[in-house]
This record gives C-alpha cells, sequence and structure tokens, in this order.
C-alpha cells in the first residue's frame, strides 16, 4: 500500500481538481497528460512539485483547487458491480467493530470492494483482510479497484471465490479470525461457520438492508447462544448548508441505505446472564417466510452492466499498473 498521502505531487499521483462550481475531476497525472473540458485546459505538468490545497490555472484562467482524493472520494466514483457500503456505514462498522490494526479480518461479500478499502487502511500493513465473494465477476471489480485505489495488490488482502459457509472452514481455523464482516442478503446462514472461526471476544458485523433481514440476523445470533451483546441500528447522516445567517439543512440527502447489528463472540461452553426482556420464544411457519430471501429481494445486475463495470475497473487498475512501473 505504497501510494502516497503527502508531499509534493509526482507522476502517478492521483489529484482531484475542483472548480468554483464544486465540479470534481479526478487524473492520475502522466508525463504529456492534459485535463480537456469546455473550460480550457490543464497540463498535467503544472501540478508536478505542487501539494495539496493548492490553485491551478487552465489555458481559459479557471482555476482548480488540488487535493489529493479522500478514501470517501473514491469509494463514491469507483467502477460498481454492485452498490456499494457508503461512506456513513464503512465509518461505523470500521468503529463499531473495533477493526484495529494488526487484525485478522474476514468480509463477505466483497461487492465492489468499497468496504475493504476501509478495512484494509484499519488494519494496516500488520493486519489482513480475506474477502470472500459467490460471483466471479464481482471479484474482479473489487479486485481492480482495490489495486486502482492503493497502485498495487496489497499483500495483506486475498480474495476467495466461493461460499463463505463452505470456504471459511477452509481458509481458517477455529478461533483464528478476529472480525467478521457479512455483507449479504441472508447473513443468517452463516453464524455457525462465524461462530467456529471467531476468537472468544471477537465482533460479528452484519450489514443488511431490510428490517425482516435485521429481525431474522439478530434473532439467529441470540438463539445460536455462542454470541452476547447483540445490537441493531442504523446510521442517518444530514448535511448543512451554512453561509453567514443562511442555516438550514441541505435539501437532498443520504438517509436510510442499511441496518448494522453487532454481536461478540463468548467463549466456548460460556453461558452468558439471561437478559431481561420480552422476546418472542419461537417462529411459525408465517414468520419463515417472512424473512426468506425471495420475500427480501435481492436486486439482479444485468450481464451487459457487470461487463461494463467490469472492463472500467479492469482499466483503473491497468493505469494504476503502468504508473508504477
Amino acid at each position: 500500500m505504497s501510494r502516497p498521502r503527502r508531499g509534493p505531487y509526482q507522476w502517478g499521483d492521483r489529484v482531484q481538481l475542483s472548480d468554483e462550481k464544486g465540479r470534481h475531476h479526478t487524473v492520475s497525472l502522466v508525463e504529456g497528460g492534459e485535463l480537456h473540458s469546455h473550460r480550457g485546459v490543464l497540463a498535467h505538468e503544472l501540478l508536478i512539485g505542487l501539494t495539496d490545497g493548492s490553485v491551478v490555472t487552465n489555458s481559459h484562467g479557471t482555476e482548480y483547487l488540488a487535493f489529493r482524493p479522500l478514501l470517501s472520494d473514491f469509494a463514491m466514483s469507483m467502477p460498481r458491480g454492485a452498490a456499494i457500503v457508503y461512506p456513513k456505514d464503512a465509518a461505523h462498522i470500521v468503529t463499531f467493530g473495533d477493526i484495529f490494526p494488526g487484525a485478522v479480518v474476514v468480509e463477505a461479500g466483497v461487492g465492489s470492494g468499497a468496504l475493504t478499502l476501509s478495512l484494509l487502511q484499519a488494519v494496516g500493513e500488520s493486519g489482513s483482510v480475506t474477502s470472500f465473494e459467490r460471483r466471479d465477476e464481482f471479484a474482479q471489480i473489487a479486485a481492480a479497484n482495490i489495486e486502482g485505489y492503493f497502485g498495487e495488490k496489497p499483500a495483506n488482502h486475498r480474495i476467495i471465490v466461493g461460499d463463505l459457509v463452505e470456504s471459511l472452514p477452509t481458509a481458517f481455523g477455529s478461533g483464528a479470525v478476529d472480525r467478521v464482516v457479512l455483507d449479504m442478503l441472508a447473513p443468517w446462514e452463516c453464524v455457525d461457520a462465524v461462530a467456529d472461526a471467531l476468537t472468544p471476544g471477537g465482533v460479528v458485523v452484519c450489514y443488511v438492508a431490510t428490517v425482516t433481514q435485521m429481525s431474522r440476523t439478530v434473532e439467529a445470533l441470540r438463539h445460536h447462544g455462542g454470541f452476547t451483546r447483540t445490537d441493531g441500528f442504523e446510521t442517518i447522516v444530514r448535511g448543512w448548508h451554512v453561509e453567514g445567517l443562511a442555516v438550514r439543512p441541505d435539501h437532498r440527502m443520504v438517509a436510510h441505505t442499511g441496518f448494522l447489528i453487532t454481536s461478540r463472540r463468548l467463549s466456548p461452553g460460556v453461558i452468558p446472564p439471561k437478559p431481561q426482556r420480552k422476546t418472542k420464544p419461537e417462529f411459525d411457519d408465517v414468520d419463515i417466510e417472512t424473512w426468506t430471501p425471495g420475500a427480501v429481494g435481492d436486486r439482479e445486475q444485468s450481464a451487459k452492466r457487470i461487463r461494463r463495470v467490469q472492463r472500467d475497473a479492469e482499466a483503473l487498475a491497468d493505469n494504476a499498473r503502468r504508473l508504477g512501473e
């Protein structure tokens, strides 16, 4: 993970340019390269040697403010094969999942790789992230996006194409994993496999889209008997317009994106104190039908769109690879 984060711009650096209207253009600096727009041409060489927060002017006098893009900027603009985990949710996953430097982290599924970037930054070079993904085309898109962001394939990351329940026991021994993050349609199907892989005190974080998914996942974790402190919540972030006395909420916001569920692994054989709460003791056929993947719904992506996104992601990775040579 060698992409520079500070200091003067060099060839190969990715730079985000913003004009006075807040429009962003992200470029990778190459010798002889130029940014063309209807407002003029900006030669890449004008940025070499400058630092973050500098202003450059193109051939028609348009000024651009230059910064290296943040992880959130990259995640929101990278090629997507599947819906991404938004930065606001990724931040909560890293914090409430307690993803720490040196941690051994497992995630499933990898999607387009947005959450993987946050996990890799959190574990650092001393930790590792293993991503499980059922669909090979999504795995390829994620791998290309990750390489495009870091400028190389991180040595501490691997993608395993396959089902988590089947592949996790062969990839890790019992109690070998510190944290597990599940971003999938039916995380309750993985509770037994996750429980075996997690070390005592380890954390599992599940990211689901609907109330029914959250309900079944929480109950599956509680009824397993090997987890405690199981909680579900969502994150809503609302921006504000602040200019002088004109202070009001933004007209647009990304409200509900998904629910987060966190739970901690008990030591094997330990029975925690029984919580004082009212719960439904068992489920009938009506409840189970409500919880089926068919009832929850799974958004399918067209093969044509997947191929296009895969080409875009591979082009991003190829460009990063050439600049690193």
